[in-house]
């Protein structure tokens, strides 16, 4: 009996209204969860210091402490870092949920909830976060074990990047194919630069993971099948400090190198990025290399809003221009490294189909 407990998520619903908690704590236990309810923001983080639960549902206007700054709290305990956070709130305004994103929260509710949609949203944090669970605790292993830097140390820690870049593309458009052919074109770059073997190695295993932040990133803007909004643009942005973040914390130079990846790979050499505007060789050269390798393979994948582009036309582009992407978007030497290896981008292409 209690090891059945064990096994079944354990929720926190924050809300001061005592009506809203209670529907909340009926929807949730009636989806199999075992629910604890808190009044204020206050009486939540003494919770969370005591139980360790799995998910929080919060609401953002509360006396005292509201959501935002509960939000902030849980962030930034190392107790409760991991923890994700559903915000439900009758707020719906553009600086609310940028606002809450910013705290920490995964997900942004608005009320009146629709139970179907609390269930579901509720259902995908909690596999996300088992992921979280299972790349943490194999990362903290496998941080002990490449001291020893063995070849099997190295392969299981490989497979624990292609596993964290499967979970991301769980909530992504990009096909596996799509991250296998990136680890391939940016190890043909930085080769054809004269970078060392030790770059290259690296940056084939790093540069998979250059997009991993739009784990955070609601499924509504990240799947939708057409043009962002302004808005929605912004936030789609914030997925470059989500990887870093989520990154930069590991000792392996797999995760350093990808932290930067994911950081910086939006930069362009003649500053008109993000998220940072950096110019020229203030963007780490590593990044630099994605970037390239990320348009090219972006121009020839289909996506709902656009057909695939032939090679020579998606080689055009890049190196030509064609308004919306230019030449000097990308550092000079690395343009010149990706006209040297273009029939190597199209042997890559055609090798490693979707």
């Amino acid at each position: 009996m209690n090891e059945a407990a064990e096994t079944v998520p354990s929720l926190l619903v924050v809300d001061d209204d005592d009506s809203m908690r209670a529907l909340l704590k009926k929807l949730m236990e009636s989806d199999g969860y075992r629910v604890t309810t808190a009044d204020s923001g206050q009486n939540a983080l003494e919770l969370a210091a005591r139980e360790a639960f799995d998910a929080v549902l919060l609401d953002a206007v509360m006396p005292g402490m509201d959501g935002f700054q509960v939000a902030e709290a849980l962030k930034s305990s190392g107790l409760t870092r991991t923890v994700p956070i559903i915000m439900i709130t009758a707020l719906d305004d553009h600086a609310s949920k940028l606002r809450a994103l910013k705290a920490g929260v995964q997900e942004f509710l608005t009320k009146p909830v629709d139970r179907s949609e609390v269930s579901l949203r509720v259902q995908n944090i909690l596999k996300l976060k088992q992921y979280s669970n299972f790349l943490a605790d194999r990362n903290r292993n496998l941080e002990q074990m490449v001291q020893e830097r063995s070849r099997e140390v190295l392969q299981s820690y490989r497979e624990t990047i292609a596993t964290l870049c499967r979970a991301a593309s769980y909530k992504d458009e990009e096909t596996g194919a799509h991250v296998h052919r990136i680890s391939y074109y940016t190890e043909q770059i930085a080769s054809m630069m004269g970078m060392n073997s030790g770059f290259c190695e690296t940056i084939r295993h790093a540069s998979p993971m250059h997009d991993i932040g739009k784990i955070g990133i609601p499924d509504a803007i990240l799947l939708k099948p057409g043009p962002l909004t302004a808005q929605e643009w912004e936030i789609m942005k914030m997925h470059s400090g989500l990887g870093a973040k989520l990154l930069r914390e590991g000792n392996s130079p797999y995760l350093r190198m990808g932290a930067e990846i994911a950081m910086h790979h939006h930069e362009r050499w003649d500053g008109g990025g993000y998220p940072e505007a950096l110019k020229g060789e203030v963007i780490p050269i590593s990044a630099r290399i994605m970037n390239i390798c990320d348009q090219y393979d972006a121009l020839r994948s289909r996506r709902p809003y656009k057909n695939a582009l032939p090679h020579d036309v998606a080689v055009e582009i890049i190196t030509v221009g064609d308004g919306r992407t230019m030449p000097s978007h990308f550092d000079p030497e690395v343009l010149l490294a990706f006209r040297r290896s273009a029939d190597t981008f199209r042997e890559i292409f055609e090798t490693i189909l979707d």
